[in-house]
C-alpha cells in the first residue's frame, strides 16, 4: 500500500494510507476516507490534538473495507458517448478486411481482455466471409464478444480485489 506524510497545520507529521486524505477547511478538521464511499473522521478540535486518533480510526475503516469489500476498478462501464455504435464497451466491429492471397473479405470483432497489472489482450471472434455472412452468425460472434468480455472483466475484478487484499495486510502491520 502507498503511503504518503502529512504535515498539519501544527506541524505534526503523519504517514496516511493512500485512501485517506486530510481535511482542513474553517470549521472542519479531520481524516476522510476514500474507498467505496466517503466518511469523515473528525479531530473534534480546532487545534488538531485528536488527529492522530482521527487518522487510527480511518485506517481502520479503510482496513474493514478493503478486507470486505471488492477493490474498485478503473474499467470502464460504459461507452464512450463518441461511440457511434451500440456495442458494448470493449467491443469493436464488425472490421471488414481482406487477407493477402484471399479473394473474399471476412468480418471479425475485436474484442478488448483487460487484464490487471498488465496491458490488454486483444482477440478477434471471427463471424463470416462475404458470402457467409448472416444475420445469425452476426448475432453468434456478438454474443461470444460479450462472454469472453465479461470473463476477462470478472477475473480482472478477482485479481484487483486480491491485490488491494494483500496491500491491506501491510496496512494491519503499521
Amino acid at each position: 500500500m502507498k503511503f504518503r506524510e502529512v504535515i498539519l497545520f501544527s506541524g505534526e507529521r503523519f504517514e496516511v494510507p493512500q485512501g485517506i486524505q486530510r481535511i482542513d477547511h474553517n470549521a472542519t478538521h479531520g481524516w476522510q476516507l476514500r474507498y467505496a464511499g466517503t466518511k469523515l473522521f473528525s479531530d473534534h478540535s480546532q487545534d488538531g490534538t485528536g488527529a492522530a486518533e482521527a487518522l487510527a480510526k480511518a485506517t481502520k475503516e479503510l482496513l474493514r473495507r478493503i478486507t470486505k469489500l471488492p477493490a474498485p476498478s478503473r474499467l470502464r462501464r460504459s461507452p464512450n458517448e463518441n461511440k457511434t455504435n451500440d456495442l458494448p464497451v470493449g467491443i469493436s466491429g464488425p472490421i471488414v478486411r481482406q487477407r493477402k492471397g484471399m479473394s473474399v473479405r471476412d468480418c471479425s470483432f475485436s474484442v478488448s481482455l483487460p487484464r490487471f497489472g498488465e496491458t490488454a489482450k486483444r482477440r478477434s471472434v471471427y463471424i463470416g466471409t462475404e458470402n457467409t455472412y448472416t444475420v445469425e452468425r452476426y448475432h453468434a460472434a456478438l454474443a461470444k464478444a460479450v462472454e469472453l468480455r465479461t470473463k476477462a472483466e470478472e477475473t480482472y475484478q478477482r485479481a484487483a480485489t486480491k491485490a488491494k487484499r494483500a496491500e491491506g495486510q501491510v496496512l494491519k502491520v503499521k
